[in-house]
C-alpha cells in the first residue's frame, strides 16, 4: 500500500468496541472483497471491504476475521485467517502479509492460514449458539454481484442452519458514523492532498484546455502524495455538463467564458474526502455567474452551521432548503408564485437543486450513519448545495468536509481550499 502504516491501537480499539455489542455465545465472520475478472487473465484493482478493514486493518484479499467474545480460551476471541504466503507468491505477486506481519498490522495474536477456516470455524460453532453475517444494508447500496460475504452466507446456512443469526450491520452503522481521532486524522490527510491537488488546477486551467487534462493533473498530485488516486470517479464539468449531476465522461474542452464544476477528491488509506468547487474557464467569473456562486456559498455557510449534535437529518434538509428558496428568489429564478404553489414532496427549489445537501463520509464516501438518529459528536458530514441553470449553461456546486463537535461551531476539514470568489480568481491569474 502506498499509505503510511495505521498504529494497530485504532483496529484494536474498533474490534473492542464491535464486540462489546455481540450477543452472548455469538461469532461474527468478516470476509475480504473479491478480485473481480474483467476478461482473459484481467482484473479490476483490488479494493478491501471496508468493514474488515475498520475492525483489522488488513487490507489484502482472501481474508477473513472471525471474532468470538464468549470463545472458550483466550486466544480463540479474535482470529485472523489469511491466503498462505511464500517465497514464490512473493516473486509474482509481491509481499503478502506474513502472520508475524498480520501481528503489526492487526494486533491480532492468532493467525491461521485460509485453508484451515472451515476446521477453525466448526470448532468455534460448537461452543456459539448465533452467528454475525454482514449483509450491506446501506441505503444507497444497489449489489448486482454475488459477492464474497455473500457466498459466505449461502454456504454458512447450509452447514449450521441449527444457528440463530444476527446482523453486523446496525452494529457498524452506529460505530463507523461516529469517528475515532485517528480517523479524523486520515481523512484530514485525504483533505490535505485534495487541496494540493486542487491548487495545482488552478494555475493550470486556460481557455481549451479538455476535462481529461484537468483529471490527469489531479491524478498526477494525488499519487505523488501516497494517495491511491480518486475516493470516487471524478466529475470534470465544464459548460453545460454540470447540469448532469453524475458527469462522469470528463471528454470535452473547456471553452473560454464557461465554468466547471469539479466534484474531486483523494481518498487516503481508504478514507474518502469529498469536494466540489466551481471555478471559471478564463480565470474571471462574469456578474452573473459571481452572483450565483456567492448564492451558492451562502447557502454553504449557513447550512454548515447547522451540523451540531442533536441535529436530525430530514429537519436539516427542510432548513437547508428554505436558505435555497430565498437565494433562488433573489436570484429572479423562481417567484413567489411558484413558491406558494410548490408541492410538499417537490418544494420549488428542487428545479434548481435537486439533489440532498449532506451525508456521512469516511471509509465509504458516502459512509454508515443512520439517517434517522440525531448527529453526534465526530460524525463527518459533507456540506454541498448547488444551482444548476441549463438554460444559461452552467452549474454551480461547492462542498466541503465537515466535523461536528461536541460544543461550539462545526469544523470544516477544507478549510484551508479555496473557495471565495476573489481568491479563486486571484490564484488563476497570478
Amino acid at each position: 500500500m502506498k499509505y503510511h502504516q495505521i498504529d494497530r491501537d485504532l483496529f484494536i480499539k474498533n474490534r473492542g468496541k464491535f464486540m462489546a455489542q455481540m450477543k452472548p455465545k455469538s461469532v461474527a465472520v468478516f470476509n475480504s472483497n473479491d478480485i473481480y475478472p474483467v476478461s482473459a487473465d484481467s482484473t479490476l484493482p483490488f479494493a478491501q471491504h471496508r468493514d474488515i478493514f475498520y475492525l483489522s486493518g488488513v487490507d489484502q484479499e482472501e481474508s477473513i476475521l472471525l471474532l468470538f467474545p464468549d470463545a472458550p480460551y483466550e486466544h480463540q476471541r479474535e482470529m485472523l485467517f489469511l491466503k498462505e504466503t511464500s517465497e514464490h507468491i512473493a516473486v509474482w505477486e509481491g509481499e503478502k502479509l506474513t502472520k508475524e506481519r498480520a501481528f503489526e498490522v492487526t494486533g491480532i495474536r492468532t493467525v491461521y492460514w485460509l485453508q484451515d477456516f472451515e476446521k477453525v470455524l466448526f470448532e468455534m460453532m460448537t461452543h456459539s449458539e448465533t452467528i454475525y453475517i454482514n449483509t450491506n444494508e446501506h441505503y444507497r447500496a444497489t449489489v448486482a454481484t454475488e459477492t464474497r460475504e455473500a457466498r459466505f452466507v449461502k454456504w454458512w446456512k447450509d452447514k449450521y442452519p441449527a444457528h440463530a443469526v444476527a446482523k453486523s450491520n446496525p452494529i457498524l452503522q452506529r460505530l463507523r458514523s461516529v469517528k475515532e481521532t485517528e480517523e479524523l486524522d486520515l481523512i484530514q490527510k485525504a483533505c490535505n492532498i485534495t487541496e494540493l491537488g486542487f491548487r495545482r488546477l488552478l494555475s493550470f486551467v486556460k481557455p481549451n484546455v479538455t476535462e481529461y487534462e484537468i483529471e490527469a493533473e489531479l491524478i498526477h498530485e494525488f499519487i505523488r502524495n501516497r494517495s491511491r488516486g480518486f475516493a470516487y470517479t471524478p466529475i470534470i464539468a465544464s459548460g453545460n455538463n454540470a447540469n448532469v449531476l453524475h458527469y462522469i465522461e470528463n471528454n470535452q474542452q473547456c471553452k473560454a467564458g464557461d465554468l466547471i464544476l469539479l466534484d474531486v477528491a483523494a481518498e487516503y488509506a481508504n478514507y474518502s474526502s469529498d469536494m466540489s468547487r466551481t471555478i471559471p474557464v478564463s480565470g474571471t467569473f462574469t456578474k452573473r455567474q459571481k452572483e450565483v456562486y456567492n448564492a451558492v456559498l451562502r447557502v454553504k455557510n449557513e447550512a454548515t452551521k447547522m451540523l451540531t449534535t442533536g441535529t436530525l437529518w430530514k429537519q436539516y434538509h427542510i432548513e437547508v432548503g428554505k436558505l435555497m428558496t430565498s437565494e433562488l428568489l433573489g436570484l429572479g429564478l423562481i417567484d413567489t408564485a411558484d413558491v406558494q404553489n410548490e408541492k410538499p414532496e417537490w418544494p420549488a427549489y428542487k428545479k434548481y437543486f435537486m439533489h440532498g445537501t449532506s451525508h456521512h463520509m469516511g471509509l465509504d464516501t458516502h459512509d454508515y450513519g443512520i439517517l434517522t438518529e440525531p448527529m453526534q459528536a465526530n460524525m463527518v458530514f459533507t456540506v454541498e448545495p448547488g444551482i444548476y441553470i441549463p438554460a444559461e449553461g452552467f452549474g454551480i456546486r461547492l462542498e466541503d468536509n465537515i466535523i461536528v463537535q461536541e460544543s461550539g461551531e462545526p469544523f470544516n476539514m477544507m478549510r484551508n481550499i479555496p473557495i471565495e470568489v476573489e481568491e479563486i480568481e486571484e490564484l488563476m491569474n497570478a
